[in-house]
């Protein structure tokens, strides 16, 4: 199977999720809601954004699934829900019960583990047919090397549930911290746990830290430490293809995300102008992302492999 392990959705509804006002009238998500033509928030949003990706993903017949991805919300040191610095929240209800009703859509599950039910809400999550569980620390208020964490990441070994955490920048998000390293995460991988670092590492910014050759000694060093390629059809994040591309045992640890509603962007240097600009004109953006990829170069095997490492066959 072909799947894209990163795929997001936002809602607005109660018992679905949230969006603060902040987010809303953000750049980012004003011109996605311009783009996809969502036009004013209100009760019919969620089935709007819903519909779009369902149809989407239906169409895309290079991939068989995508898993979709719950939100957890920020949680302080002592567990407590922190809402003034919650951004995005999306329940994993909502992402349980999109994925029992469409059947391309891989429930990706979202834990904050500071939360006092943290290993509870894993195992519901899991006997809901959770395939990975998602943290983007430097959003969410995660510390990856927090000994809070530790018994969490033990229950992930026991479940064999990965996880997916973002790893490097992010501008989309306002940021609580600055946790964007993937060493961080080596108490995990300790423990057990298959990490996947999402976007290998890579900045956001030009002016931001860059921990991409953190990543590759990462996933060189360790058998079950895994990067995505998710937002990498960015111009900051464009320069990961460089290992990716160039070195067999990297890119054998590449596992294919397209980070949607994120705009896929086709590198000139390496496309040509002409075929970068051909590329622009695909209006599906999980379409258009796995094509640049497939002219970068990369294969059935590359996109096959979140399958493998997910085990999602296997559990079907």
């Amino acid at each position: 199977m072909k799947i894209d392990c990163h795929v997001h959705l936002s809602a607005f509804t109660p018992g679905h999720g949230s969006v603060s006002p902040r987010l809303i009238r953000s750049i980012p998500f004003r011109f996605m809601r311009w783009h996809f033509e969502i036009g004013e928030i209100n009760a019919s949003t969620d089935a709007k954004l819903e519909n779009l990706l369902i149809d989407q993903l239906n169409v895309c017949t290079e991939l068989d699934a995508a898993v979709v991805l719950a939100f957890d919300a920020v949680h302080d040191k002592d567990g407590v829900r922190d809402d003034a610095q919650t951004h995005l929240f999306v329940e994993n209800d909502y992402v349980i019960d999109l994925s029992r009703r469409h059947r391309k859509v891989l429930f990706g599950a979202s834990v904050h583990p500071y939360r006092k039910d943290a290993i509870a809400e894993l195992e519901r999550c899991v006997n809901a047919g959770a395939v990975l569980v998602k943290w983007l620390p430097i959003t969410q208020g995660i510390d990856p090397s927090d000994p809070k964490c530790f018994a969490f990441y033990e229950a992930m070994a026991h479940h064999n549930i990965p996880l997916l955490s973002h790893t490097g920048g992010e501008t989309m998000l306002p940021n609580v911290n600055k946790h964007a390293d993937p060493t961080l995460l080596l108490p995990a991988i300790r423990r057990g746990v298959k990490v996947i670092a999402a976007h290998c590492g890579t900045r956001s910014t030009f002016s931001e830290p860059d921990y991409l050759d953190a990543f590759v000694r990462l996933a060189l060093e360790h058998e079950h430490f895994y990067g995505d390629s998710s937002a990498l059809n960015l111009p900051t994040r464009w320069h990961a293809y460089r290992p990716i591309l160039t070195d067999d045992r990297v890119r054998a640890k590449i596992i294919h995300g397209s980070d949607w509603p994120v705009l896929p962007i086709p590198h000139p240097t390496r496309l040509g102008a002409s075929r970068s600009f051909e590329m622009l004109d695909e209006p599906n953006w999980l379409r258009r992302d796995i094509r640049i990829k497939q002219s970068l170069g990369l294969t059935d095997a590359d996109f096959a492999r979140g399958d493998t490492v997910l085990k999602i066959s296997k559990a079907a």
